[in-house]
């Protein structure tokens, strides 16, 4: 079962625009390596999952992975051949709010090249540019 949350306030909300960079999320603060997003999008919960898959695969579940984002937006949708108007559909689907610079994923614990392998596939998975990044030495 994909990521969603237990409990939401509001069951329903609205789109907001996806405008800007990340200004939090956005600096590696658990592993030695991460994934992040080039560009402004909605992460269906399916999507995230897909790469958590991946990158788990590739390490064999050796060492650590964080995933850094939730889908905690609800995407609401109509049913097929329904009239305009008459309200805000249903909720369908969950969604991670992403902008770019936000980190998606970390690792630690296993050899910065497969785990850069791991990334590199994970990245395929979602439908944005990403880029690989390396926490900075402290010398």
């Amino acid at each position: 079962m994909p990521l969603s949350p237990k409990r939401v306030i509001h069951r329903k909300v609205q789109r907001g625009h996806e405008k800007g960079n990340a200004t939090r999320d956005n600096y590696i603060d658990f592993g030695q390596i991460a994934l992040v997003a080039m560009e402004p999008t909605w992460l269906d919960a399916r999507v995230i999952e897909a790469a958590r898959v991946a990158i788990n695969r590739k390490l064999e579940r050796k060492g650590k992975v964080w995933i850094r984002v939730f889908p905690d937006k609800p995407i609401t949708k109509k049913p097929a051949e329904v009239r305009m108007g008459k309200g805000k559909g249903a909720p369908d689907h969950w969604a991670a709010v992403i902008k770019p610079g936000m980190i998606l994923f970390e690792i630690d614990g296993v050899d910065l090249k497969l785990a850069h392998r791991a990334l590199e596939l994970a990245g395929h998975k979602l439908p944005v540019k990403t880029k690989i990044a390396y926490k900075p030495t402290q010398d």
